[in-house]
């Protein structure tokens, strides 16, 4: 089988919880060889999620599969010392400490690069390394709510709501940080000299939010929450209730695909009203809500089959891992799982479901090739990898290091 897209590239991930992990996550998937550093006491928080008797967490073991997995106590010098073994020979460094951290550990880019001219050291913190709020603690709650993300969440007239999606996180934290170490190692393979990239999870918040934030920056005007053109002002953008209390989602800005949806559901008086706004839209709004709520959603998902007018129904997460399409796109895969409170060397096992590496790439395939590793699982391999010897893999642990 033809090598992935990332085989030889060796990464050191010191990252804990959801945003560091998801980043080193999609490249482990495409074959990076990622080393997840852990602290012999205390590990990723992740691992416990679920509590003491479902150690590790499902959500730790989808997020860190294709992994291998190292204790290290950084706060020691012998910890420090077998870190710089290692940062010797990576392409990566991932950290999300706060800034600040990696510098009093003796780990910081500078000193790396001394030792390795070619690594490419990602932080991604909150705030970014600069800036008032560098230091400020926080969550992806607080990086949407400043970027102004969180004030257009919600209805008309009602309170922020709270997406149960970490846009941050994933958005501004994994994804950005996985584009820019792909950027820096294309220009490591180009220049010759590592890069330092520095992630602020609320910057790329910001730019994220690129609709309502560009029409700011054209117009000066805040978009108000639950009302501008793409959040329920316009009859053809919106969800609508069906009898049984579920929802449709309609998408229809084109005036071919809205054409389309008011002539199958025999109301081509709406066809005018595409993108009403002001009292005219809310009455087109209104009379779509009493069409919708005439029917099941069942109903309607069998009347607007094979009508090419961008309306769905709105599934919950059950629904969307049994419907026919993510299960023709492969996108969920079965794994075995393990406890580390039930037996030795694995415990009890049980089957568990995870999401596939969601990309399509032509001649490579891509799947769960290693379990999530269990608490410094291939710590002697790596350092044996290294060149260590047994008698001082022994010292190491002796010495509480690994």
């Amino acid at each position: 089988m033809r090598p992935k897209p990332l085989a030889n590239i060796r990464i050191i991930d010191l990252t804990r919880l959801l945003p560091g992990p998801m980043c080193t996550l999609h490249l482990a998937d495409m074959g990076a060889d990622v080393i997840k550093i852990e602290d012999p006491k205390v590990g990723d928080y992740a691992r416990a999620a679920a509590g003491p008797d479902r150690s590790p967490s499902a959500y730790f073991l989808c997020a860190n599969r294709n992994k291998r997995g190292f204790q290290l106590n950084l706060g020691l010098p012998g910890g420090r010392e077998v870190f710089l073994d290692l940062a010797k020979d990576a392409d990566v460094i991932v950290e999300s400490f706060r800034p600040g951290v990696v510098a009093r550990l003796g780990i910081d880019y500078e000193t790396i690069k001394a030792i390795n001219p070619r690594i490419v050291y990602c932080s991604i913190t909150g705030y970014g390394q600069t800036g008032p709020y560098r230091n400020r603690a926080g969550h992806d709650l607080n990086y949407c709510a400043y970027a102004g993300i969180t004030d257009q969440i919600g209805h008309k007239g009602g309170p922020p709501a709270i997406p149960n999606i970490q846009f941050a996180d994933l958005a501004g934290g994994a994804l950005s940080a996985a584009m820019g170490i792909l950027a820096a190692l294309v220009d490591v393979g180009r220049a010759g000299a590592g890069r330092y990239i520095d992630v602020s999870m609320t910057d790329c918040a910001l730019v994220n939010a690129v609709v309502p934030l560009i029409g700011y920056l054209d117009s000066g005007r805040v978009a108000p929450r639950g009302a501008d053109l793409l959040s329920g002002a316009l009859p053809c953008y919106g969800v609508y209730e069906t009898l049984d209390g579920r929802y449709m989602a309609i998408a229809a800005p084109e005036e071919k695909f809205w054409r389309a949806f008011c002539e199958a559901v025999e109301h081509p008086e709406l066809i005018s009203a595409r993108m009403a706004m002001g009292r005219e839209g809310k009455e087109a709004r209104d009379r779509l809500a009493e069409i919708f709520r005439a029917h099941p959603m069942s109903w309607w998902i069998g009347k607007l089959e094979g009508v090419d007018c961008c309306v769905s129904p709105v599934l919950d997460l059950q629904e969307s891992m049994e419907n026919e399409h993510f299960e023709a796109r492969g996108m969920f895969v079965g794994t075995d799982r393990y406890f580390d409170n039930e037996g030795d060397n694995g415990g009890a096992r049980e089957e568990m479901t995870q999401f596939a590496f969601p990309l399509k790439i032509s001649d490579f395939e891509f799947g769960v090739t290693r379990p999530a590793p269990r608490r410094g699982e291939h710590t002697t391999e790596i350092l044996a990898e290294l060149g260590y010897s047994d008698d001082r893999i022994q010292t190491l642990a002796r010495d509480g290091v690994i």
